[in-house]
């Protein structure tokens, strides 16, 4: 099945996935929401019968709406589902909507965090990217603390707390409401001809030469005998980054033997706004695999931005060195530890 409202149906990242509620899961999540009632508005466990009225009245009938009430998606690990959510209770006016998430009960004990996190991301693209929509959000009990930790990680801010509003357990209980605001319209593409003389100019400004390990001026005719060179190089993977339609930055990677570098060049103009980590960590989800090598990259000691842009995405600090006479660090990522 496929939705009308989206152009794209399937949103990936590695092995993981989400793909348009699948009618042959219906059973797996129902034991998931009945195994997990105790956090939803689900007023009594439900039957095989309510699961298949649900899915044949309710389902179905959204693939074909202009604009649905909800979207619903199977996550899957490879072609296996191992949760379902989505955005419901959308409001198609004022361009929000609330998240809604159920992984298979016997991942939350051990894997809580990163499904959570790896289901936003995907989530995101199709909120933010497809729908354009303004702000998404959790709409959570006060019953489980470590959804607010996996959210927060995410950058997801705690906006709001409804006070006793809902009666649990014999006592009133908070909703806690996390929400996150579309960051701007951000694609990225892989480096063209065309890109040449914007990146040797954001390569020269002020703070880049500050903070790369060789201060002094590109001239133009090394910058172009270089940018030939990585563009026919099959071990370089540069991704140019936009906003709103406009080049503004590129996240790069030279894959060595044993690991992969990595650095980011942002405009001047967008810069201390946030972004460095969100394109990292959108080019490692979506558009470079580093799943079989480690990512590493070096940052001069005073280089204090890009460390905590490194760190937001998941950077460990791995040794401090000294690299043209400049005291520095050497992050890593290890493979899959994103």
């Amino acid at each position: 099945m496929k939705y009308k409202i989206l152009k794209q149906q399937i949103f990936s990242s590695h092995k993981y996935s989400i793909v348009p509620i699948r009618y042959e899961d219906r059973f797996d999540i129902m034991k998931w929401r009945n195994q997990q009632i105790y956090h939803l508005r689900q007023a009594k466990p439900l039957t095989k019968e309510d699961q298949d009225a649900y899915f044949d009245n309710v389902v179905l009938k959204l693939f074909e709406q202009e604009k649905p009430e909800q979207i619903l998606f199977s996550y899957l690990e490879n072609d296996k589902c191992i949760g379902y959510g989505g955005l419901v209770h959308i409001n198609w006016r004022d361009k929000n909507a609330e998240i809604s998430f159920v992984m298979n009960t016997e991942l939350e004990k051990e894997f809580f965090k990163i499904h959570w996190g790896i289901f936003l991301q995907l989530l995101e693209q199709i909120a933010f990217h497809e729908l354009n929509f303004h702000k998404i959000f959790t709409y959570a009990f006060d019953l489980r603390p470590h959804l607010y930790e996996a959210v927060e990680s995410k950058s997801y801010l705690k906006e709001a707390v409804l006070k006793e509003h809902y009666f649990f357990d014999g006592k009133f209980k908070n909703i806690i409401i996390h929400s996150k605001y579309n960051p701007q319209k951000i694609t990225y593409r892989k480096m063209k001809e065309e890109d040449r003389l914007l990146m040797l100019e954001w390569a020269n400004e002020k703070t880049a030469r500050e903070n790369s390990f060789s201060t002094e001026l590109i001239t133009i005719e090394d910058h172009t005998s270089w940018f030939h060179e990585k563009y026919r190089n099959k071990n370089a993977h540069y991704f140019i980054c936009e906003v709103n339609n406009n080049a503004i930055g590129i996240v790069r990677f030279d894959i060595q033997d044993d690991f992969t570098v990595v650095g980011i060049n942002l405009s001047k103009e967008f810069r201390s706004k946030g972004l460095s980590s969100i394109f990292l960590k959108d080019c490692l989800t979506f558009y470079f695999d580093y799943s079989y090598k480690p990512l590493r990259a070096f940052i001069k000691e005073e280089n204090i931005s890009s460390i905590k842009a490194f760190e937001k995405v998941g950077f460990k600090l791995l040794q401090k060195t000294v690299i043209k006479n400049k005291k520095s660090f050497i992050y890593e990522l290890k493979t899959n530890d994103l």
